[in-house]
């Protein structure tokens, strides 16, 4: 992690609260974390890659996509700079055509910009498939990334989803 002199907080805590919230599915942590208005931009051609606006909108859609695949989010890596902070991450997820219990990993990274101490802007680089995406070659485990046989991190261990099946599909 590199953290520049004279920049007394850590991004990190506020980040993976974000990223644990997301897993949990928690609307209200998330609205916490979230500046009022953020804007989450996300690479196309994903399916819904067009932005999300605003925070409550963007709590209710990590609620939809937390219930929908089951996914938790690992930090691997931060770097930060006074009101920004870029990380790469690894999504663990079950894609819905895949057998059951079949768990897949899309690595990505992402850019931050924070704004009175919360989240202002989100910019999101990664493909999600539904197999996993990683580097060819990268030694994640080595390195203290998360892998699919550890769900966690050196910087970054997640809570489990907090995903109830008897709410239907999108955790509502």
């Amino acid at each position: 992690m590199s953290t520049p002199a004279g920049h007394a907080a850590s991004w990190l805590p506020l980040i993976t609260r974000y990223y644990d919230a997301c897993t949990r599915a928690d609307v209200d942590e998330l609205m916490e974390v979230l500046h009022p208005d953020v804007v989450h931009w996300f690479l196309a051609p994903n399916v819904g890659s067009r932005a999300v606006r605003g925070n409550e909108h963007l709590a209710r859609y990590w609620r939809k996509v937390a219930g929908m695949i089951e996914a938790v989010w690992v930090v691997d890596s931060i770097v930060e700079s006074g009101e920004h902070a870029v990380i790469e991450w690894t999504m663990f997820w079950h894609p819905a055509d895949a057998p059951s219990g079949t768990r897949v990993a899309t690595r990505g990274s992402e850019w931050f910009d924070l704004l009175d101490g919360r989240i202002h802007e989100i910019r999101s680089y990664y493909q999600q498939q539904p197999f996993s995406t990683e580097l060819d070659g990268f030694p994640y485990a080595e390195r203290g990334y998360s892998t699919v046989e550890q769900p966690a991190s050196a910087l970054h261990h997640p809570p489990a989803p907090d995903v109830d099946p008897g709410r239907g599909p999108l955790g509502l």
